[in-house]
C-alpha cells in the first residue's frame, strides 16, 4: 500500500475552519484531533461565535436565495460600534458554515477555498 494511499482524509479545524491534512506526528491519534495549532486549542470556540454563526445564518435568510453578505454585516450586528474586532472570528464563522456544508464563500463571484482565501470575501447559502 502507498503512502498516499494510507493517508486519512483532511479534517476542518474546529475553531479557525481551516483545512487541516494529516501529519505523521498526528499518525496516533488522528481521529481526536479538532484543532490545527495550539492558539485554534487556546481559542477554542467561544460564545461570540456561536453568536457569529446564527448571526451570518439569520442575514442570509433575511435576503434573496443567490444574495450574499459581507462578514462585517455579522459583526456589527453581534458586535455594535466595536464590530471591527470581530471580523477575524466572523470570517472563522463563515469557514466553520463551509465546512458544515451550509454556505460558500465567494470573491468576484467566484466559489473559493476558505482555507486560502486572501482579501475581501462575501457569503452565500450553498447553491442547490
Amino acid at each position: 500500500m502507498s503512502r498516499a494511499a494510507a493517508t486519512p482524509p483532511p479534517k476542518t479545524c474546529a475553531s479557525c475552519g481551516r483545512e487541516m491534512q494529516w501529519r505523521a506526528k498526528w499518525a496516533k491519534n488522528w481521529d481526536e484531533v479538532r484543532y490545527c495549532s495550539d492558539a485554534c486549542r487556546r481559542r477554542g470556540i467561544r460564545p461570540v461565535d456561536a453568536q457569529l454563526t446564527q448571526a451570518i445564518l439569520d442575514l442570509l435568510d433575511a435576503r434573496a436565495a443567490t444574495a450574499t453578505i459581507c462578514p462585517s454585516e455579522a459583526a456589527r450586528k453581534v458586535g455594535g460600534e466595536e464590530w471591527r474586532d470581530l471580523m477575524e472570528p466572523a470570517r472563522r464563522a463563515a469557514r466553520r458554515l463551509v465546512a458544515d456544508g451550509e454556505v460558500d464563500i465567494t470573491q468576484r463571484g467566484a466559489v473559493v477555498d476558505p482555507s486560502t482565501a486572501k482579501g475581501p470575501i462575501r457569503i452565500r447559502r450553498r447553491q442547490a
